[in-house]
């Protein structure tokens, strides 16, 4: 640093046209004397490893919807300040769409002081999300289904801190310097409109470790979301984008469901491969069903062993999450958890926690309450996986669709 100030453009004056704003080891050793772990797969793909990976910010969808989900996710959630109305949402959505659309595409925002940390956008996205009371305060209409999911005490210990919001922003990138800058930005942004309430950390595996398509894995070390489809395919587009019986502003939108779940490592330790893979419905493997055949291959839920008795535990992952109408199933995109254990945190069984991790379980949908609720409520009653899961926050937005260049996110709703 030269010691000398920069300074950049009133963001006032160019944006908002005067409008006001604010004041800116041994299990591991088993499995693989039993042949039970992956051998070297397809050569990974390291194309922009390089960081200039550019997914481009404008178009029909917001861009996190349809890329390739990056490395790393930073999912923050803000609270509406009283007096922020209509022309307060507008103009709050207009500085976070502009920030957003020069950074992911590595052009430092206006009045950007670190504009260099911008140059290297490593497929960054920016998806914005509105709560109940962020539609009502513009006036749109409100979706029947944006409001908090019911609740299901059979498994919940929701927490108010990783729970709720008025509005929401996903970023994803494969670099977290570009996703720390811009968060920098968006809260900036955000002073004179809401306050941050907060802010979810996750991860995959670094980007060009896999080959692209390789489906991720949980911190239980299972492939986690064979079934999912991908936007090329006509079950996605089905499964995600609102239509006609959507409002009008939502058409062309979605949904996103959050639900974070933490997973106890330390009772997840003490079971073995077989009833590791009893659980969840698959090999730990390669995530084949364990029917036969490859990680995505048709479960055969009646397929019965030589006892007479099903392959596939009725009570397994695969079988309460399964969904036949492929217009009523979830998109779901994950990233793993690791934070810091919490003074004074116990275990299951009363001991000091040695571990703090767990799954971010994001999932779009047209319509939470026909796909996401009812696939929820069937979990819920019973999924061997409870045994090792307790989802601890939750929340729902509505995805707007994406917007033109010299556009904003949300516009849509002041049509």
């Amino acid at each position: 640093m030269d010691g000398t100030a920069r300074r950049g453009p009133n963001r006032r004056q160019l944006l908002l046209g005067g409008a006001a704003v604010g004041v800116g080891a041994a299990a591991a050793l088993g499995a693989d004397r039993a042949g039970l772990l992956p051998g070297p797969g397809p050569e990974a793909d390291t194309a922009g490893v390089n960081g200039a990976r550019i997914v481009p910010f404008h178009g029909t969808h917001q861009a996190g919807v349809t890329s390739t989900p990056g490395a790393y996710a930073t999912y923050a959630a803000f609270d509406l300040l009283d007096g922020t109305d209509r022309d307060g949402m507008r103009a709050w959505l207009s500085l976070l769409s502009d920030d957003a659309a020069r950074i992911t595409q590595g052009r430092g925002a206006l009045a950007d002081l670190e504009p260099e940390l911008a140059v290297r956008p490593a497929g960054l996205t920016a998806t914005f999300g509105l709560g109940r009371e962020a539609v009502r305060r513009i006036g749109a209409a409100v979706p029947d289904w944006l409001a908090p999911l019911p609740a299901f005490p059979q498994i919940d210990a929701l927490e108010d801190r990783w729970s709720g919001g008025d509005l929401v922003v996903l970023l994803h990138g494969d670099d977290r310097t570009a996703i720390s800058h811009l968060l920098r930005m968006l809260v900036r942004d955000s002073r004179g409109f809401a306050t941050l309430r907060w802010r979810q950390d996750g991860f995959r595996r670094a980007y060009g470790s896999d080959p692209h398509g390789t489906t991720m894995r949980n911190l239980f070390g299972q492939v986690d979301g064979s079934t999912t489809p991908r936007p090329e395919d006509e079950a996605f587009a089905a499964a995600v984008w609102a239509g006609s019986e959507a409002p009008a502003w939502l058409r062309g939108g979605t949904s996103l469901v959050l639900r974070r779940v933490a997973m106890n490592l330390e009772t997840w330790d003490e079971v073995g491969i077989e009833g590791r893979e009893n659980a969840v419905g698959r090999r730990l493997s390669d995530g084949a069903p364990l029917t036969g055949g490859s990680e995505h291959d048709d479960v055969d839920l009646e397929a019965t062993d030589a006892s007479g008795f099903t392959v596939v535990n009725p009570a397994a992952h695969v079988a309460r999450a399964r969904v036949e109408d492929p217009a009523l199933r979830i998109v779901r995109i994950g990233y793993n958890y690791d934070d810091p254990v919490e003074a004074g945190a116990l275990d299951s069984q009363g001991r000091p926690a040695v571990s703090n991790v767990g799954l971010l379980f994001g999932s779009w949908q047209r319509d939470v309450a026909t796909q996401f609720t009812p696939l929820q409520e069937r979990m819920a009653e019973v999924d061997l996986l409870n045994t090792w899961t307790t989802p601890i926050g939750s929340g729902v937005w509505a995805i707007p669709p994406g917007c033109a260049e010299g556009g904003f996110v949300g516009e849509t709703l002041f049509a």
